[in-house]
């Protein structure tokens, strides 16, 4: 017995009561039948199959068959809303299981995932944009949406329509449909297209590394990922009761209401007077601004670059190889040729310690000039903490390199402090163009800037320093050190400082 499902299908057969005049026939019916298929799954008498036994022996059936399959239901999922019916986290972790089982390439799975995420992105946005704000109103009442509600969506999505499109990749219901109110509400295409281009690589990019470093144990996977998927959507949620809260305590009819109501009652009312002054003094110095999407930023290329971190520290013993490390160093010798590698040189030597040292503290020189101190801290701090954490999972992992390498090495294989330090090249980059006009423009340095980083760490796998898990690890290493000083130098920027109240 199960008797959660018992409890979904009560609360869907309630719904159904209580909206019973409004729903058409056909979203009668299927509701109907979903609450009996709960009841039917939470009695026990059916069993699904085992997803992780299924997933095991999935290479070997779909083989590059797989690009395919990921590439439609990517692409379904919000242009055609086949995400209100099947996430499609699921589908993508088998795309990295099957990566992971070395039948397909991982590189260009997460690349087909991306193109096909933001293209189902795209023709969901056009369609909304193509029926509009009529077809809402029209057919909108049928399920609920009324033309005030339409307003109020409307209004969200021209203040916050960014952080929607970003952050609802990442809970399926809001994905399946984010991108056609975006369109049907008249979200400008510019706006709309770089947080989700984002969002769609950030998500495609998690999913599928989860499934391709963790195959082996791939029902863990799926828990986790379902669990982190709830959480999150948790999230949004307590914190968009936060914000309605903040700005109703903005008000100042409401607060005056508020803080009436607290003044007559017999216990808070002391309490609060007692308190209020502290309080004041805290919330006008703590309370951060409007971060918006730099702070979502740095926080997933932070998180996602600790978890690739991690995720290959936990999964490889000392001699472990990917089928991905066997791949790459293949196709490094398929290409050996002696201008190759004196290239490679040149390009290693740029993700030096001494190279990238002196590129920070230039980079903090003319910050600390500039008077952008925070900048020139989180950089300085970005440098400190990459350098001492390589060198900290180098002795925690102690992993042999590779054999007849072209270059002098030292110490353990793992984490690649080439492709670690490579990540100050970008930083330094992201830091310079915020001052930078224009979107083009700062969208094409910081294209080189990352190639010139992905350069760096695949010249250690050209040169036989490093396995290609090796460069993965620093490269998520220095992702996720930097970001984290860069977030906390935002936040310490954004902070209030108001004058001390009076009293």
């Amino acid at each position: 017995m199960k008797p959660l499902w018992f409890f979904v299908a009560a609360a869907i057969l309630l719904a159904l009561y209580r909206k019973r005049a409004h729903l058409e026939l056909t979203l009668k019916v299927g509701g109907t039948i979903a609450a009996l298929g709960c009841i039917v799954y939470g009695t026990g008498a059916v069993h699904l199959p085992k997803l992780d036994e299924a997933l095991k022996h999935v290479g070997g059936a779909l083989g590059a068959w797989t690009y395919l399959l990921v590439a439609v239901m990517a692409f379904l999922e919000t242009g055609a809303f086949v995400g209100l019916l099947a996430p499609g986290e699921t589908v993508i972790l088998v795309g990295g299981v099957v990566a992971g089982q070395g039948e397909i390439d991982i590189v260009a799975l997460i690349a087909i995932i991306w193109v096909s995420a933001v293209a189902g992105d795209l023709t969901s946005f056009f369609v909304g944009r193509r029926l509009g704000r009529d077809f809402l109103v029209r057919h909108g009442p049928k399920v609920q949406i009324t033309e005030p509600r339409i307003e109020q969506t409307e209004a969200f999505f021209a203040k916050h329509g960014g952080k929607a499109i970003f952050l609802g990749r990442f809970v399926g219901l809001i994905r399946a449909v984010a991108p056609f109110l975006a369109g049907s509400s008249g979200m400008p295409l510019r706006r709309f297209a770089p947080y989700d281009i984002l969002g769609a690589g950030l998500w495609g990019t998690a999913f599928a590394l989860l499934g391709y470093v963790f195959w082996q144990s791939i029902d863990q996977v799926l828990a986790a990922a379902k669990t982190g998927s709830l959480a999150l959507g948790a999230i949004i949620v307590l914190g968009t009761l936060v914000v309605l809260a903040v700005r109703r305590v903005r008000d100042e009819a409401q607060r005056e209401r508020i803080l009436a109501w607290i003044d007559d009652a017999p216990v808070l009312g002391p309490v609060a007077r007692r308190l209020q002054r502290p309080a004041r003094f805290a919330w006008n110095r703590l309370t951060p601004g409007d971060l918006g999407l730099e702070l979502t930023t740095l926080l997933s290329v932070g998180a996602v670059g600790a978890f690739v971190c991690v995720g290959y520290l936990v999964v490889l013993g000392p001699r472990e190889l990917t089928p991905g490390d066997m791949r790459a160093m293949h196709w490094a010798d398929d290409i050996r040729a002696g201008w190759v590698d004196d290239a490679a040189r040149a390009v290693t030597s740029l993700g030096t310690l001494p190279v990238t040292g002196g590129l920070i503290l230039l980079a903090c020189a003319v910050l600390v000039a500039r008077r952008r101190l925070a900048d020139a801290v989180a950089l300085g701090a970005g440098m400190v903490l990459t350098v001492l954490a390589s060198h900290q999972l180098k002795g925690l992992e102690d992993r042999p390199r590779p054999s007849n390498a072209l270059v002098d090495t030292m110490g353990s294989s793992y984490p690649s402090g080439h492709a670690a330090y490579a990540v100050a090249w970008v930083a330094v980059t992201v830091v310079v163009l915020r001052a930078l006009p224009g979107i083009g423009a700062r969208a094409a340095v910081l294209t080189v800037a990352i190639l010139l980083a992905a350069a760096i760490g695949l010249s250690r796998v050209q040169l036989r320093a490093h396995w290609f898990s090796d460069v993965a690890g620093g490269w998520g290493l220095g992702a996720a050190t930097f970001a984290l000083c860069g977030t906390a130098a935002l936040v310490v920027s954004s902070l209030r400082q108001n004058p001390r109240p009076t009293a």
